[in-house]
């Protein structure tokens, strides 16, 4: 890919990639509070499929828009429209492929966290490699209180936090400070505004472009390890948050 800002526009929402001096850069964004349709969902995993087979990209930033949000999760609007587990099964999957995109790069993946997190944008932040955040960035699992709950990026957040804060997190699905985030392990660094947050990015990007692609590569892949089976969970997970999405439209009301 040659240096300079890619813009993929759609209906819903917005994918826009830079790449320079072996960084990239994928911001992406939507009118309600950055959350994440099925269209910008696939734009997202191909984009990140794509950035890591470029031998020039050596670390990736993922970033959203604006000063609000990090990412509302999935779109509410879609998620209403869903009534047959097919429909849901394909929602959730969009979330996978991005998880199962990121897991299968060599290079970094880094995450600038602006705002909160709720839901996919959770997971999102938990594949990452490393995650930069401020104290606005309040994190929250709300897929149980919507009657489902947290399958598909389950993978994701448990191995970044621990089995016991991720069960926490999934059941009572109340909004957490960005310093438990912290402590857990979730961001790797609290910084104190906006400002702080974006130079201490500049400088872990340029560290990580100047650094070994073979290093970084075999560091990954020890990182990883134990998320063979990824490849066939997700889907599985997918399957049964689109199966109780599903029954809980057909099912009658009280």
């Amino acid at each position: 890919m040659t240096p300079g800002v890619v813009r993929q526009i759609m209906a819903n929402g917005e994918i826009q990639l830079a790449v320079e001096d072996g960084i990239a850069r994928l911001c992406f964004s939507h009118p309600k509070a950055n959350s994440l349709p099925a269209s910008l969902l696939s734009t997202f995993a191909e984009s990140i499929r794509k950035l890591d087979k470029d031998d020039s990209v050596r670390v990736i930033l993922i970033e959203s828009a604006g000063d609000g949000a990090f990412c509302a999760g999935a779109s509410f609007e879609e998620f209403k429209k869903i009534s047959t587990k097919e429909e849901g099964t394909q929602f959730f999957m969009g979330f996978a492929r991005v998880l199962l995109a990121i897991r299968a790069c060599t290079c970094f993946v880094v995450t600038r966290v602006q705002g909160k997190v709720v839901g996919g944008g959770v997971g999102i932040v938990a594949a990452s490699d490393y995650s930069l955040a401020v104290p606005a960035a309040e994190i929250k699992l709300s897929e149980f209180a919507l009657g489902i709950g947290p399958f598909t990026i389950g993978p994701a957040v448990e191995r970044k936090i621990g089995a016991a804060a991720f069960s926490q997190m999934s059941i009572d699905t109340e909004w957490r400070s960005a310093s438990w985030g912290l402590q857990r392990g979730l961001y790797a660094r609290l910084c104190e505004d906006r400002e702080q947050l974006d130079a201490s990015v500049d400088e872990l990007l340029s560290t990580l472009a100047a650094s070994s692609a073979q290093a970084t590569a075999a560091m990954r892949a020890m990182f990883w390890e134990g998320t063979e089976n990824w490849d066939s969970m997700l889907p599985a997970r997918a399957r049964v948050s689109g199966e109780l999405l599903a029954a809980g439209k057909s099912a009658p009301e009280a």
